[in-house]
């Protein structure tokens, strides 16, 4: 009789609905984007595929992943639409003054190579 009392005092206590549940935690966030490897502010000269050239400054605070670029006229293609930069997935995106994309660059160095929306190969140098 001792024995069974004392395993129906065992099993009152291991129910499901005394038992704490310990609440989850939130995932932590993703770390913020890193910025480009190169500061891009300032003043570039924008060259395309097949002849056409302009500068174009770039703005932002530093180690900003986005900021503003003023054409400075004659720029070849679209070009003179530009108004925003990105730094997305390692590539520098050019966009237009409704948020298109104008072209996409490679960031490494000094100069920076890559292709416009139309398929023209495109540069920026300082």
């Amino acid at each position: 009789m001792l024995v069974l009392a004392a395993l129906a005092g065992c099993a009152e206590g291991n129910r499901p609905d005394e038992q704490a549940v310990a609440p989850q935690a939130a995932p932590p966030p993703p770390p913020p984007p890193p910025p480009p490897p190169v500061n891009l502010a300032g003043r570039w000269k924008l060259s395309a595929e097949g002849g056409g050239a302009c500068f174009v400054n770039f703005a932002s605070p530093a180690g900003a992943i986005q900021g503003t670029i003023a054409p400075e006229g004659g720029c070849p293609g679209n070009f003179f639409t530009s108004r925003k930069w990105t730094f997305e997935h390692g590539m520098l995106i050019v966009r237009d003054h409704k948020g298109e994309p104008l072209a996409q660059f490679a960031v490494g160095g000094e100069r920076l190579d890559g292709q416009a929306t139309n398929g023209k190969r495109v540069s920026l140098s300082r």
